[in-house]
Protein backbone atom coordinates (compact mmCIF):
# COMPACT_ATOMS: atom_id res chain seq x y z
CA UNK A 1 0.00 0.00 0.00
CA UNK A 2 1.14 3.36 -0.86
CA UNK A 3 0.39 7.07 -1.34
CA UNK A 4 -1.62 9.02 0.52
CA UNK A 5 -4.60 7.32 -0.10
CA UNK A 6 -3.43 3.85 -0.35
CA UNK A 7 -1.64 3.93 -4.16
CA UNK A 8 0.68 1.98 -5.15
CA UNK A 9 3.23 2.77 -7.89
CA UNK A 10 4.94 0.11 -9.86
CA UNK A 11 8.55 0.92 -11.49
CA UNK A 12 9.31 -1.62 -14.43
CA UNK A 13 13.01 -1.42 -16.04
CA UNK A 14 14.00 -3.09 -18.37
CA UNK A 15 17.10 -5.08 -18.46
CA UNK A 16 20.22 -2.62 -18.48
CA UNK A 17 18.23 -0.28 -17.05
CA UNK A 18 16.63 1.61 -19.72
CA UNK A 19 12.99 2.98 -19.55
CA UNK A 20 9.70 1.27 -21.27
CA UNK A 21 9.30 3.27 -24.50
CA UNK A 22 6.08 4.21 -22.75
CA UNK A 23 7.59 6.51 -20.66
CA UNK A 24 8.95 8.19 -23.65
CA UNK A 25 5.32 7.87 -25.63
CA UNK A 26 2.85 8.82 -22.95
CA UNK A 27 2.86 12.61 -21.22
CA UNK A 28 2.63 12.22 -17.01
CA UNK A 29 -0.04 14.31 -16.18
CA UNK A 30 -0.48 15.26 -12.34
CA UNK A 31 -2.80 12.96 -10.33
CA UNK A 32 -6.13 14.96 -9.43
CA UNK A 33 -6.42 13.47 -6.32
CA UNK A 34 -9.97 14.82 -3.69
CA UNK A 35 -10.83 13.10 -0.06
CA UNK A 36 -14.16 10.84 -0.45
CA UNK A 37 -16.20 13.40 1.43
CA UNK A 38 -15.62 15.95 -1.13
CA UNK A 39 -16.40 13.52 -4.16
CA UNK A 40 -19.58 12.61 -2.39
CA UNK A 41 -20.89 16.01 -2.01
CA UNK A 42 -19.76 17.30 -5.16
CA UNK A 43 -21.74 13.92 -7.67
CA UNK A 44 -24.67 14.76 -5.01
CA UNK A 45 -25.27 18.02 -5.88
CA UNK A 46 -25.12 17.34 -9.39
CA UNK A 47 -28.19 14.53 -9.03
CA UNK A 48 -30.00 17.22 -7.10
CA UNK A 49 -29.74 19.77 -10.12
CA UNK A 50 -30.74 17.45 -12.35
CA UNK A 51 -33.93 16.81 -10.27
CA UNK A 52 -33.98 20.52 -9.86
CA UNK A 53 -34.12 20.93 -13.67
CA UNK A 54 -36.89 18.01 -13.90
CA UNK A 55 -39.12 20.33 -11.13
CA UNK A 56 -38.97 22.99 -13.06
CA UNK A 57 -39.29 22.05 -16.86
CA UNK A 58 -42.92 20.42 -15.24
CA UNK A 59 -43.63 22.81 -12.97
CA UNK A 60 -43.53 25.41 -16.00
CA UNK A 61 -45.18 23.63 -18.74
CA UNK A 62 -47.89 22.01 -15.54
CA UNK A 63 -50.64 22.64 -18.03
CA UNK A 64 -49.73 19.99 -20.28
CA UNK A 65 -49.66 17.47 -17.82
CA UNK A 66 -52.27 15.65 -15.93
CA UNK A 67 -53.07 14.58 -12.42
CA UNK A 68 -55.03 11.73 -12.19
CA UNK A 69 -56.08 12.90 -8.67
CA UNK A 70 -57.38 16.19 -9.04
CA UNK A 71 -56.39 16.80 -12.98
CA UNK A 72 -54.21 19.76 -11.98
CA UNK A 73 -50.20 19.73 -11.16
CA UNK A 74 -48.71 21.67 -8.52
CA UNK A 75 -45.49 22.51 -7.52
CA UNK A 76 -45.35 19.52 -4.97
CA UNK A 77 -46.60 17.43 -7.91
CA UNK A 78 -43.65 18.74 -10.41
CA UNK A 79 -41.06 17.46 -7.44
CA UNK A 80 -43.29 14.44 -6.92
CA UNK A 81 -43.14 13.37 -10.94
CA UNK A 82 -39.01 14.64 -11.11
CA UNK A 83 -38.22 12.17 -8.23
CA UNK A 84 -39.88 8.94 -9.62
CA UNK A 85 -39.51 9.95 -13.23
CA UNK A 86 -35.49 10.24 -12.82
CA UNK A 87 -35.63 7.35 -10.68
CA UNK A 88 -37.67 5.23 -13.16
CA UNK A 89 -40.18 4.10 -10.98
CA UNK A 90 -43.13 5.65 -12.78
CA UNK A 91 -46.33 5.03 -11.28
CA UNK A 92 -48.39 6.96 -14.00
CA UNK A 93 -50.80 8.77 -11.51
CA UNK A 94 -49.16 12.10 -13.34
CA UNK A 95 -48.43 11.89 -17.12
CA UNK A 96 -47.66 14.54 -20.46
CA UNK A 97 -50.80 15.07 -22.44
CA UNK A 98 -49.85 17.12 -24.58
CA UNK A 99 -47.21 16.22 -27.65
CA UNK A 100 -44.99 18.78 -27.11
CA UNK A 101 -44.44 17.70 -23.39
CA UNK A 102 -44.12 14.40 -24.31
CA UNK A 103 -41.13 15.35 -26.75
CA UNK A 104 -39.75 17.09 -24.20
CA UNK A 105 -39.68 14.16 -21.67
CA UNK A 106 -38.46 12.51 -24.61
CA UNK A 107 -35.33 14.29 -25.81
CA UNK A 108 -34.95 16.26 -22.23
CA UNK A 109 -36.32 13.71 -19.26
CA UNK A 110 -34.93 10.67 -20.57
CA UNK A 111 -30.99 11.41 -21.27
CA UNK A 112 -31.44 13.40 -17.43
CA UNK A 113 -32.51 10.01 -16.46
CA UNK A 114 -29.83 7.95 -17.65
CA UNK A 115 -27.06 10.09 -16.13
CA UNK A 116 -28.76 10.20 -12.60
CA UNK A 117 -28.94 5.93 -13.19
CA UNK A 118 -25.06 6.43 -14.43
CA UNK A 119 -23.68 8.86 -11.78
CA UNK A 120 -25.63 6.67 -9.03
CA UNK A 121 -24.56 3.27 -10.09
CA UNK A 122 -21.24 4.72 -11.41
CA UNK A 123 -20.43 6.56 -8.04
CA UNK A 124 -21.29 3.00 -6.22
CA UNK A 125 -19.28 1.10 -8.48
CA UNK A 126 -16.09 3.41 -8.40
CA UNK A 127 -16.31 3.23 -4.52
CA UNK A 128 -16.27 -0.68 -4.71
CA UNK A 129 -14.29 -0.93 -7.79
CA UNK A 130 -11.03 1.35 -5.54
CA UNK A 131 -11.66 -0.51 -2.70
CA UNK A 132 -11.44 -3.65 -3.66
CA UNK A 133 -8.62 -2.38 -5.89
CA UNK A 134 -6.75 -1.10 -2.97
CA UNK A 135 -7.66 -4.26 -0.79
CA UNK A 136 -6.12 -6.64 -3.08
CA UNK A 137 -3.21 -5.03 -3.64
CA UNK A 138 -2.56 -4.51 -0.58
CA UNK A 139 -2.94 -8.58 -0.05
CA UNK A 140 -0.47 -9.15 -2.74
CA UNK A 141 2.14 -6.51 -1.09
CA UNK A 142 1.81 -8.23 2.47
CA UNK A 143 2.45 -11.17 0.81
CA UNK A 144 5.37 -10.65 -1.02
CA UNK A 145 7.12 -7.73 1.62
CA UNK A 146 9.85 -9.87 3.52
CA UNK A 147 13.94 -9.03 3.13
CA UNK A 148 12.59 -5.45 2.67
CA UNK A 149 14.00 -1.92 3.50
CA UNK A 150 12.33 0.28 5.49
CA UNK A 151 12.96 4.32 5.34
CA UNK A 152 11.67 6.12 8.85
CA UNK A 153 11.72 9.72 7.14
CA UNK A 154 11.91 10.74 3.71
CA UNK A 155 13.57 14.06 4.12
CA UNK A 156 17.39 15.04 2.36
CA UNK A 157 18.80 12.80 4.46
CA UNK A 158 16.40 9.75 3.58
CA UNK A 159 16.27 10.46 0.08
CA UNK A 160 19.70 10.34 -0.40
CA UNK A 161 19.98 6.93 2.15
CA UNK A 162 17.14 5.77 -0.59
CA UNK A 163 19.29 6.67 -4.19
CA UNK A 164 22.85 5.59 -2.76
CA UNK A 165 20.57 2.08 -2.04
CA UNK A 166 18.95 1.92 -5.18
CA UNK A 167 22.71 2.80 -6.81
CA UNK A 168 23.88 0.21 -5.01
CA UNK A 169 21.50 -2.75 -6.73
CA UNK A 170 18.63 -2.63 -3.72
CA UNK A 171 15.79 -3.37 -5.45
CA UNK A 172 13.22 -0.22 -5.85
CA UNK A 173 10.33 -2.63 -5.08
CA UNK A 174 11.91 -3.76 -1.69
CA UNK A 175 11.81 0.08 -0.28
CA UNK A 176 9.13 0.86 1.71
CA UNK A 177 8.95 4.84 3.20
CA UNK A 178 7.45 5.61 6.24
CA UNK A 179 6.63 9.53 6.50
CA UNK A 180 4.50 11.96 8.53
CA UNK A 181 4.17 14.32 5.64
CA UNK A 182 2.02 13.71 3.15
CA UNK A 183 3.83 15.94 0.77
CA UNK A 184 7.07 13.56 1.17
CA UNK A 185 4.42 10.82 0.67
CA UNK A 186 3.10 11.64 -2.72
CA UNK A 187 6.82 12.32 -3.67
CA UNK A 188 7.93 8.83 -2.98
CA UNK A 189 5.14 7.40 -4.80
CA UNK A 190 5.95 9.60 -7.80
CA UNK A 191 9.72 8.09 -7.78
CA UNK A 192 8.45 4.32 -7.94
CA UNK A 193 8.85 3.68 -4.07
CA UNK A 194 5.65 2.31 -1.81
CA UNK A 195 5.18 4.49 1.01
CA UNK A 196 3.06 4.96 4.13
CA UNK A 197 1.94 8.24 5.90
CA UNK A 198 1.79 8.37 9.58
CA UNK A 199 4.02 8.27 13.06
CA UNK A 200 6.66 6.14 13.16
CA UNK A 201 6.33 6.33 16.91
CA UNK A 202 3.29 4.34 16.84
CA UNK A 203 3.00 0.31 16.40
CA UNK A 204 0.79 0.15 13.52
CA UNK A 205 2.37 1.90 11.29
CA UNK A 206 5.24 0.38 11.60
CA UNK A 207 3.38 -3.21 11.77
CA UNK A 208 1.35 -1.70 8.17
CA UNK A 209 5.15 -1.29 6.92
CA UNK A 210 5.87 -5.12 7.69
CA UNK A 211 8.43 -4.04 9.68
CA UNK A 212 8.54 -7.50 11.27
CA UNK A 213 9.62 -8.83 8.12
CA UNK A 214 12.20 -6.28 7.55
CA UNK A 215 15.93 -6.53 6.73
CA UNK A 216 17.40 -3.04 7.21
CA UNK A 217 15.73 0.07 9.13
CA UNK A 218 17.06 3.43 8.18
CA UNK A 219 15.66 5.96 10.31
CA UNK A 220 16.33 9.71 9.65
CA UNK A 221 13.94 11.82 11.27
CA UNK A 222 14.80 15.67 12.75
CA UNK A 223 14.49 15.00 16.37
CA UNK A 224 17.06 12.64 18.17
CA UNK A 225 13.83 12.17 20.76
CA UNK A 226 11.63 10.72 18.10
CA UNK A 227 14.45 8.30 16.61
CA UNK A 228 15.26 7.00 19.94
CA UNK A 229 11.94 6.17 20.13
CA UNK A 230 11.16 4.75 16.89
CA UNK A 231 14.73 2.31 17.58
CA UNK A 232 13.39 1.33 20.65
CA UNK A 233 9.84 0.26 19.36
CA UNK A 234 11.85 -1.11 16.22
CA UNK A 235 14.08 -3.26 18.04
CA UNK A 236 10.88 -4.48 19.92
CA UNK A 237 9.05 -5.69 16.64
CA UNK A 238 12.12 -6.46 14.94
CA UNK A 239 14.91 -7.53 16.67
CA UNK A 240 16.88 -9.11 14.29
CA UNK A 241 16.73 -6.25 11.92
CA UNK A 242 19.74 -4.11 11.01
CA UNK A 243 19.37 -0.65 12.40
CA UNK A 244 21.10 2.15 11.28
CA UNK A 245 19.63 5.87 12.47
CA UNK A 246 20.82 9.53 11.98
CA UNK A 247 21.49 11.74 15.00
CA UNK A 248 22.03 14.95 15.20
CA UNK A 249 23.67 15.32 18.62
CA UNK A 250 26.62 13.04 19.17
CA UNK A 251 25.57 13.12 23.06
CA UNK A 252 22.42 10.82 22.09
CA UNK A 253 24.79 8.64 19.70
CA UNK A 254 25.05 6.38 22.85
CA UNK A 255 21.45 5.96 23.70
CA UNK A 256 20.42 5.09 20.49
CA UNK A 257 23.08 2.27 20.69
CA UNK A 258 21.29 1.01 23.76
CA UNK A 259 18.16 1.25 22.43
CA UNK A 260 19.22 -1.67 19.73
CA UNK A 261 20.62 0.29 16.88
CA UNK A 262 23.45 -1.35 14.69
CA UNK A 263 24.97 1.72 13.72
CA UNK A 264 24.75 5.40 14.40
CA UNK A 265 25.86 7.94 12.41
CA UNK A 266 26.41 11.91 13.80
CA UNK A 267 24.98 14.15 10.84
CA UNK A 268 25.90 17.25 12.44
CA UNK A 269 29.60 16.41 13.79
CA UNK A 270 29.92 14.63 10.13
CA UNK A 271 28.81 18.10 8.03
CA UNK A 272 31.01 19.55 10.59
CA UNK A 273 34.30 17.63 10.02
CA UNK A 274 33.71 17.45 6.69
CA UNK A 275 33.30 21.64 6.35
CA UNK A 276 36.73 21.29 8.35
CA UNK A 277 38.60 19.45 6.71
CA UNK A 278 37.66 21.13 3.47
CA UNK A 279 38.75 24.77 4.70
CA UNK A 280 42.22 23.54 6.15
CA UNK A 281 42.82 20.70 3.45
CA UNK A 282 40.66 21.51 0.28
CA UNK A 283 41.84 18.36 -1.63
CA UNK A 284 41.18 15.89 1.31
CA UNK A 285 37.91 17.37 1.52
CA UNK A 286 36.92 17.10 -2.21
CA UNK A 287 37.95 13.67 -2.04
CA UNK A 288 35.79 12.64 0.93
CA UNK A 289 32.91 13.96 -0.61
CA UNK A 290 34.36 12.31 -3.88
CA UNK A 291 33.86 9.17 -1.80
CA UNK A 292 30.51 9.87 0.00
CA UNK A 293 28.53 10.17 -3.91
CA UNK A 294 28.22 7.51 -6.13
CA UNK A 295 27.76 6.94 -9.76
CA UNK A 296 30.88 9.02 -10.50
CA UNK A 297 34.30 9.48 -9.09
CA UNK A 298 35.78 7.29 -6.40
CA UNK A 299 33.08 5.49 -4.51
CA UNK A 300 33.76 2.97 -1.40
CA UNK A 301 31.87 -0.91 -1.66
CA UNK A 302 32.10 -4.31 -0.14
CA UNK A 303 32.10 -7.05 -1.76
CA UNK A 304 32.59 -10.73 -1.23
CA UNK A 305 36.39 -12.11 -1.72
CA UNK A 306 37.06 -13.91 -5.00
CA UNK A 307 38.44 -17.18 -5.70
CA UNK A 308 41.34 -15.44 -7.25
CA UNK A 309 42.17 -13.40 -4.19
CA UNK A 310 42.14 -16.13 -1.16
CA UNK A 311 45.62 -15.87 0.24
CA UNK A 312 46.66 -12.80 -0.96
CA UNK A 313 47.84 -9.47 0.47
CA UNK A 314 45.05 -6.89 0.84
CA UNK A 315 47.42 -4.36 -0.51
CA UNK A 316 47.89 -7.04 -3.60
CA UNK A 317 44.08 -7.03 -4.65
CA UNK A 318 44.44 -5.54 -8.54
CA UNK A 319 42.10 -2.69 -9.35
CA UNK A 320 40.75 -1.30 -6.13
CA UNK A 321 42.51 -0.24 -3.32
CA UNK A 322 41.35 -2.66 -0.05
CA UNK A 323 40.81 -0.59 3.08
CA UNK A 324 39.05 -2.97 5.85
CA UNK A 325 38.20 -6.64 5.86
CA UNK A 326 35.45 -7.99 7.36
CA UNK A 327 35.91 -11.47 8.84
CA UNK A 328 33.35 -13.34 11.36
CA UNK A 329 31.36 -10.14 11.42
CA UNK A 330 34.37 -8.56 12.80
CA UNK A 331 35.87 -4.91 11.21
CA UNK A 332 39.73 -5.28 10.76
CA UNK A 333 41.64 -2.48 9.17
CA UNK A 334 43.70 -3.55 6.34
CA UNK A 335 47.08 -3.34 8.30
CA UNK A 336 45.47 -5.45 10.82
CA UNK A 337 48.42 -8.73 10.80
CA UNK A 338 44.89 -11.25 11.36
CA UNK A 339 43.89 -10.38 7.85
CA UNK A 340 47.59 -10.10 6.18
CA UNK A 341 46.15 -13.46 3.74
CA UNK A 342 42.62 -12.93 2.56
CA UNK A 343 40.48 -16.04 3.25
CA UNK A 344 37.07 -17.79 1.65
CA UNK A 345 34.15 -16.47 2.84
CA UNK A 346 36.16 -12.54 4.11
CA UNK A 347 34.33 -9.49 3.10
CA UNK A 348 36.54 -6.39 1.85
CA UNK A 349 35.91 -3.06 1.97
CA UNK A 350 37.41 -1.11 -1.16
CA UNK A 351 37.97 2.12 -2.73
CA UNK A 352 36.97 2.17 -6.31
CA UNK A 353 36.13 3.80 -9.13
CA UNK A 354 32.54 4.28 -9.30
CA UNK A 355 32.35 3.08 -13.00
CA UNK A 356 33.68 -0.69 -11.73
CA UNK A 357 30.60 -1.16 -9.84
CA UNK A 358 28.78 -4.34 -10.41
Amino acid sequence: MSGRSGRSSTLVRRPGGQRPWTHDALVSLPARTTSPLVELARRGALALLLVAFIVLLVYVDRNAYTDNHDGEVSFVDAIYYATVTITTTGYGDITPITPHARILNAILVTPLRIMFLVLLVGTTLQVLANEGRRIFLDSRWRKHMRNHVVVVGYGTKGRSAVDTLEANGCNPAQIVIIDGRGNAVADANIRGYAAIEGDATRREVLRRAEIIKAREVIITLDRDDSAILVTLTVRQLNPSAHVVVAVREEDNASLLRQSGANAVITSSEAVGRLLGLSATSPNLGTVIEDLLSSREGLEVGERQVTREEVGLNPGQVEGERVIAVVRNRTLRRFYDPTVAKLETGDQVVVVRHAADQP
